[in-house]
């Protein structure tokens, strides 16, 4: 049997299902700590090895996760609320059904703005 077709034959895993409310915890954002936020790790719920990470995260009003440098590319994708991304200094106003696709070596952030909080997709492969 040739490699490619014992790779279209070989059992994937089998999924997996994950409740928010089951991962959901109150804590301060990475990367400088500002404010107060709800994160969602969503696939820290799934079995190793896994090749993405995929999370929410809600920040509170004032809150924000600060500038930090990716080795990846990122995708914020906006839920709810309202808020100003960064990527090297350029800086965009970002809301519902909106998505920052960041790049490998940027330094990166985002901000909550506005009465009510961002929530976010989060999603990147893992290192």
């Amino acid at each position: 049997m040739s490699p490619i077709i014992a790779l279209f034959l070989a059992a994937a895993p089998p999924m997996v299902v994950v409740n928010e409310a089951d991962v959901m915890r109150d804590e301060p954002p990475p990367h400088g700590q500002i404010g107060m936020s709800t994160a969602y790790r969503i696939s820290d719920a799934v079995p190793k090895p896994r090749t993405m990470e995929f999370r929410k995260r809600v920040l509170h009003v004032g809150a924000a996760i600060g500038l930090h440098p990716i080795a990846h590319d990122e995708v914020y994708y906006v839920l709810s609320g309202e808020g100003v991304v960064s990527s090297d200094g350029v800086e965009k106003m970002i809301g519902p059904g909106m998505a920052a696709y960041l790049y490998t070596g940027a330094n990166v952030g985002i901000r909550q703005t506005g009465k009510t909080p961002l929530a976010l997709i989060i999603s990147y492969p893992v290192k």
